[in-house]
Protein backbone atom coordinates (compact mmCIF):
# COMPACT_ATOMS: atom_id res chain seq x y z
CA UNK A 1 0.00 0.00 0.00
CA UNK A 2 2.52 2.08 0.56
CA UNK A 3 3.70 2.82 -2.94
CA UNK A 4 0.20 2.24 -4.00
CA UNK A 5 1.04 -0.95 -6.59
CA UNK A 6 -1.67 -3.48 -7.69
CA UNK A 7 -0.65 -6.87 -6.49
CA UNK A 8 -4.22 -8.46 -6.89
CA UNK A 9 -7.19 -8.18 -8.66
CA UNK A 10 -10.18 -10.02 -9.62
CA UNK A 11 -12.99 -9.79 -12.49
CA UNK A 12 -16.76 -11.02 -11.99
CA UNK A 13 -20.16 -10.14 -13.41
CA UNK A 14 -21.21 -6.96 -12.97
CA UNK A 15 -24.27 -8.83 -10.86
CA UNK A 16 -22.27 -9.18 -8.31
CA UNK A 17 -22.36 -7.09 -5.40
CA UNK A 18 -18.81 -5.37 -4.36
CA UNK A 19 -19.06 -7.25 -0.80
CA UNK A 20 -19.25 -10.71 -2.04
CA UNK A 21 -16.31 -10.11 -3.97
CA UNK A 22 -14.22 -9.57 -1.36
CA UNK A 23 -12.98 -12.93 -0.95
CA UNK A 24 -11.82 -13.26 -4.15
CA UNK A 25 -9.11 -10.54 -3.29
CA UNK A 26 -8.90 -10.49 0.37
CA UNK A 27 -4.63 -10.81 1.19
CA UNK A 28 -3.63 -12.78 4.41
CA UNK A 29 -2.29 -10.91 7.48
CA UNK A 30 -2.81 -6.91 6.10
CA UNK A 31 -4.74 -4.19 7.05
CA UNK A 32 -7.47 -3.75 4.55
CA UNK A 33 -8.80 0.37 3.89
CA UNK A 34 -12.43 -0.01 2.85
CA UNK A 35 -15.13 2.70 2.19
CA UNK A 36 -18.74 2.29 4.25
CA UNK A 37 -19.99 -0.45 1.56
CA UNK A 38 -17.96 -2.95 3.29
CA UNK A 39 -19.31 -1.90 6.81
CA UNK A 40 -21.30 -5.55 6.94
CA UNK A 41 -20.52 -8.55 8.98
CA UNK A 42 -19.78 -11.06 6.59
CA UNK A 43 -17.02 -8.39 5.01
CA UNK A 44 -16.03 -8.80 8.83
CA UNK A 45 -15.89 -12.48 8.73
CA UNK A 46 -13.94 -12.58 5.62
CA UNK A 47 -11.35 -10.67 6.84
CA UNK A 48 -11.29 -12.32 9.96
CA UNK A 49 -10.86 -15.94 8.14
CA UNK A 50 -7.74 -13.96 6.33
CA UNK A 51 -6.13 -12.81 9.37
CA UNK A 52 -6.41 -9.20 8.20
CA UNK A 53 -7.16 -6.19 10.19
CA UNK A 54 -10.56 -4.42 9.09
CA UNK A 55 -10.05 -0.36 7.87
CA UNK A 56 -13.41 -0.10 7.48
CA UNK A 57 -15.18 3.54 7.47
CA UNK A 58 -17.95 2.46 9.47
CA UNK A 59 -21.71 3.34 8.42
CA UNK A 60 -23.13 6.83 10.30
CA UNK A 61 -25.78 4.22 12.05
CA UNK A 62 -23.28 1.98 13.14
CA UNK A 63 -22.86 1.50 17.28
CA UNK A 64 -18.90 1.22 16.77
CA UNK A 65 -18.48 4.53 14.75
CA UNK A 66 -15.44 6.23 15.93
CA UNK A 67 -15.67 9.62 13.71
CA UNK A 68 -11.46 10.39 14.36
CA UNK A 69 -10.49 6.93 13.51
CA UNK A 70 -12.74 6.90 10.49
CA UNK A 71 -11.13 10.71 9.48
CA UNK A 72 -7.83 9.11 9.85
CA UNK A 73 -8.59 6.30 7.94
CA UNK A 74 -10.02 8.51 5.12
CA UNK A 75 -6.98 9.87 4.93
CA UNK A 76 -5.16 7.06 4.45
CA UNK A 77 -7.33 5.89 1.69
CA UNK A 78 -7.33 9.39 0.05
CA UNK A 79 -4.38 9.19 -2.34
CA UNK A 80 -5.42 5.58 -3.68
CA UNK A 81 -9.05 6.51 -4.09
CA UNK A 82 -7.48 9.83 -6.61
CA UNK A 83 -5.96 6.96 -8.22
CA UNK A 84 -8.38 4.58 -9.16
CA UNK A 85 -11.09 6.95 -9.42
CA UNK A 86 -9.20 8.22 -12.46
CA UNK A 87 -8.83 4.95 -13.82
CA UNK A 88 -11.31 3.82 -17.08
CA UNK A 89 -13.73 1.78 -15.39
CA UNK A 90 -15.03 0.51 -18.41
CA UNK A 91 -14.65 -3.03 -20.29
CA UNK A 92 -13.69 -3.25 -24.01
CA UNK A 93 -14.03 -7.14 -23.94
CA UNK A 94 -17.93 -9.03 -23.21
CA UNK A 95 -16.18 -12.41 -22.43
CA UNK A 96 -14.90 -12.34 -18.63
CA UNK A 97 -11.89 -14.18 -19.49
CA UNK A 98 -11.07 -11.42 -22.20
CA UNK A 99 -12.26 -8.44 -19.59
CA UNK A 100 -9.29 -10.31 -17.00
CA UNK A 101 -6.69 -9.71 -19.35
CA UNK A 102 -7.92 -6.41 -20.02
CA UNK A 103 -7.46 -5.87 -16.36
CA UNK A 104 -4.42 -6.98 -16.01
CA UNK A 105 -2.65 -5.60 -18.59
CA UNK A 106 -4.07 -2.23 -17.11
CA UNK A 107 -2.29 -3.84 -13.73
CA UNK A 108 1.02 -4.09 -15.33
CA UNK A 109 0.98 -1.03 -16.97
CA UNK A 110 -0.35 1.28 -13.32
CA UNK A 111 2.65 -0.96 -11.61
CA UNK A 112 5.28 -0.05 -14.21
CA UNK A 113 4.52 3.68 -14.05
CA UNK A 114 4.59 3.26 -10.23
CA UNK A 115 8.05 1.19 -10.37
CA UNK A 116 9.57 4.16 -12.32
CA UNK A 117 8.91 6.89 -9.51
CA UNK A 118 10.01 4.25 -7.05
CA UNK A 119 13.23 2.82 -8.42
CA UNK A 120 16.43 5.28 -7.44
CA UNK A 121 17.99 6.63 -10.46
CA UNK A 122 21.76 4.66 -11.39
CA UNK A 123 24.55 7.21 -10.49
CA UNK A 124 25.23 9.21 -13.62
CA UNK A 125 22.42 8.99 -15.23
Amino acid sequence: MRFGLIDKLAVTPANVLDPHALKNICPDNQMIFMDKLYDTKNANLILMANGCAAGTIRKNNNKEKNWSLDAWRSKIRMPFEGTFSKMNHRARYRSEVKVLFQCFVEAIAHNLKKAAKIIPNPIGA
